[in-house]
């Protein structure tokens, strides 16, 4: 689980068999590091268009820092490039992100790839972490297997965001402006083959269960999913390095750095899935 890639000129648009290659590689790590590319925001958006319709940014997670719409912003600098305070709104925002969760699963029409590029880094800190979802399914118990076996969760945006900042999140215009999204627990992971979980800190509850059941089986299984035998921490070496994770098998978190007093600028690209699965249930 997870590799470090090298070999890609970036400095060029990629052929249909490099794109290929990633794709394979992608399939059997789960999580790919580039290290120095060299992107720059046009060129970032173009490499991840090689793999499907981008989606674009909007709301708070509008984009601040990066020149696209369909570049999010996981740093911690405003438009001006100065430090998001602590306290203020985007700052508890972005509490959530060091949640585990899946990029977009609040979205009925899911992501695959996640492309996080670093244009600024702290001295220490701030690095990411990974779980493979596929090993994490395989290892269960059969009696949770059968339990979860066709079962749907649904998936709300501020459900993650309330558990980081319960007295912020969500205003009531937040709550009518975002609808939740259903996606089966249980799917086939990308390479065809694998059963994978699909669950994460978006997960609100599961369709057709009690609520304290249904609370304590999302529980459960993030829990189990988190354990470290699962995990691959990725640092962040240099300016130009590329992650790409696969969010249909995978789920991840930032870690603490000392973000009142250190600048850290990181754009991330998503690409819409395009399998039998992308617009769940």
């Amino acid at each position: 689980f997870g590799a470090e890639v090298q070999g890609v000129d970036f400095s060029r648009p990629l052929s249909p068999p490099i794109v290929s290659e990633i794709i394979d590689l992608q399939n059997k790590y789960g999580v790919l590091a580039f290290r120095s590319t060299g992107l720059n925001d046009e060129t970032h958006v173009r490499y991840s268009k090689n793999f499907g319709a981008l989606e674009s940014i909007h709301g708070l997670n509008k984009p601040r820092r990066a020149s696209s719409n369909h570049l999010y912003d996981a740093g911690n600098l405003d438009a001006e490039g100065n430090i998001i305070p602590k306290g203020s709104r985007a700052w508890w925002h972005a509490k959530g992100n060091g949640l585990w969760h899946t990029d977009s699963s609040f979205n009925q029409h899911r992501s695959s790839y996640s492309a996080l590029r670093a244009v600024e880094l702290p001295p220490q800190g701030g690095q990411t972490l990974y779980a493979d979802m596929r090993q994490a399914y395989a290892d269960l118990p059969e009696d949770i297997k059968g339990l979860i076996e066709g079962k749907i969760a649904e998936h709300w945006i501020w459900h993650s965001r309330k558990l980081a900042a319960p007295e912020e999140f969500p205003t009531e215009e937040e709550k009518k402006g975002v609808p939740p999204a259903y996606h089966h627990i249980v799917q086939v992971a990308p390479n065809g083959i694998q059963k994978t979980l699909y669950i994460a800190s978006h997960a609100k509850r599961i369709i057709g269960m009690p609520a304290e059941e249904s609370t304590q089986l999302i529980k459960y299984l993030l829990d189990h999913a988190q354990q470290s035998k699962y995990q691959v921490a990725i640092r962040w070496k240099n300016v130009g390095d590329l992650v790409q994770w696969d969010n249909r098998c995978t789920m991840h978190r930032a870690t603490a750095f000392k973000d009142q007093e250190n600048r850290r600028d990181m754009r991330r690209s998503t690409v819409y899935d395009h399998g039998p699965q992308a617009f769940g249930v």
